[in-house]
């Protein structure tokens, strides 16, 4: 599976964590940056992962920022993205099999390595059911055509 990844200084730690067990499990993985705890703009980084989705570069984008919370805001931006925050197993699970998301957001400051492993797996490893879902995937793309 072709992953980007990115992070902000806050989700630096866990970024380069989950990038690593991303590697070991085979996966083709693209980290956009940040390479250090130094400030930096998350969405800089938010906007090169989703943009790297929406074109098809990547199957799946990781990104993690204090919260979560800033780089799904910035992400969900770029058209044909559906960038979620999953603390927990079963919302990554839900996020994939009924809102089809490409985007995974972790809380690099509130989410230790072992639960940060157990997200993405559920998140990666969870196919999109389609069926009734699909219909309000395609509201959610006609909202992204008609913008305001």
């Amino acid at each position: 599976m072709r992953i980007h990844v990115g992070a902000d200084h806050a989700g630096f730690e866990l970024k380069e964590h989950v990038k690593a067990r991303l590697a070991e499990l085979g996966n083709d993985v693209t980290d956009v940056g940040t390479y250090s705890e130094e400030s930096v703009d998350y969405p800089d980084f938010a906007a090169e992962v989703a943009r790297a989705v929406a074109r098809g570069d990547a199957d799946s984008g990781i990104l993690v920022c204090g919260t979560g919370l800033g780089m799904a805001i910035a992400a969900n931006k770029v058209p044909g993205v559906r960038a979620v925050q999953a603390s927990d197993l079963e919302v990554a699970v839900m996020a994939r099999r009924h809102n089809n998301a490409n985007v995974l957001t972790l809380p690099g400051r509130y989410m230790s390595p072992e639960v940060a492993d157990e997200v993405v797996a559920a998140f990666l490893g969870t196919e999109y059911e389609g069926g009734r879902h699909q219909r309000r995937i395609d509201k959610i793309s006609a909202l992204e055509e008609r913008g305001l």
